[in-house]
């Protein structure tokens, strides 16, 4: 296992090549920099309760944060970009403590280190003139990590609406029930509305605030709501590696429904907060995903960063 220090230190290299892919921008997140928050209420189904101590999972329903997001460290990307969106989730639990849950709109990591993901990050360095990555070094990159082909290819949809887009976890957990008894797991967030797309034709036509400006207007009509979705493993699947996915017909369960009500009342505070997938509770451990491990340093660093306006 990497030490603590070098995993810093990586972390910086990472935030660093994350800024040379984005440009610096200060006070901002170096990923995930345009976002927005609202409250929610998380109901538990009880179908986790004997798999997983977690209180939230059990019998009481919990308030929640969520922040939706698009994945660029540029602030000023419009929704219209076919990139990655993110939903973060804090449950707030009865004790006065917080877990989060960070979910993306694909189903798996470009990496399956971080080493890999700072090779990536330097292959997507936009070329000074075209601004664009230059495909040759992508291409590179594929070339010499062949297993992450399809990572790297996936295509990130764009919804129609948040509300109307499924997010994954992308790593596995570990469940810990009341006889200690390991599971691993990963998560899901499915819309309720289902799931719906827009075609490059028509993204165009939307404005560059559309997702957050329509989730605003659906919210003044009714609720909007997510199944937490919970995929079991099998004893032969891994759970080291984001950038890989475990078979569809796994067995899942609903763990509990999600439901967002109305704009958070103050989007400042929430600004300055990080969401952070290692941000667990007693009853789910982190699996030996190192991609996992590392983001609470990679989070840290950006955190440190724009607090200092950087």
């Amino acid at each position: 296992m990497p030490s603590s220090s070098t995993d810093q230190t990586l972390a910086v290299q990472v935030v660093d090549s994350m800024e040379r892919m984005s440009g610096k921008h200060p006070g901002y997140r170096r990923s995930s920099a345009r976002g927005a928050c609202f409250r929610a209420t998380f109901t538990p189904s009880g179908a986790a309760a004997v798999l997983t101590t977690a209180a939230h999972l059990q019998a009481r329903t919990v308030a929640a944060t969520v922040r939706f997001s698009n994945s660029e460290g540029n602030p000023h990307t419009p929704d219209t970009a076919p990139v990655t969106r993110g939903m973060a989730t804090r449950f707030h639990l009865h004790d006065g403590s917080d877990t989060d849950l960070v979910a993306l709109t694909v189903p798996r990591f470009v990496a399956s280190t971080p080493g890999e993901f700072l090779l990536l990050t330097e292959a997507l360095r936009p070329d000074p003139v075209t601004h664009q990555p230059d495909l040759a070094r992508v291409h590179a990159f594929v070339g010499a990590h062949p297993h992450l082909a399809e990572a790297v290819a996936q295509q990130p949809p764009i919804p129609v609406s948040y509300a109307s887009a499924a997010f994954w976890a992308i790593h596995a957990f570990i469940w810990v029930d009341v006889a200690g008894v390991r599971r691993p797991v990963r998560y899901r967030w499915e819309p309720e509305a289902g799931r719906t797309e827009l075609t490059a034709a028509e993204a165009a036509t939307r404005t560059a605030h559309y997702l957050t400006d329509e989730l605003h207007q659906r919210l003044e009509h009714a609720p909007v709501a997510f199944k937490l979705r919970i995929q079991l493993a099998e004893p032969d699947d891994a759970t080291h590696d984001p950038s890989t996915v475990w078979p569809d017909h796994r067995k899942e369960i609903t763990a509990g429904r999600l439901e967002i009500t109305a704009p958070a009342d103050d989007q400042d505070p929430w600004n300055t907060q990080a969401f952070n997938p290692t941000r667990v509770t007693s009853g789910i451990q982190l699996s030996d995903d190192p991609v996992l491990a590392f983001r609470a340093h990679a989070y840290a660093e950006s955190h440190l960063r724009r607090s200092r306006n950087q």
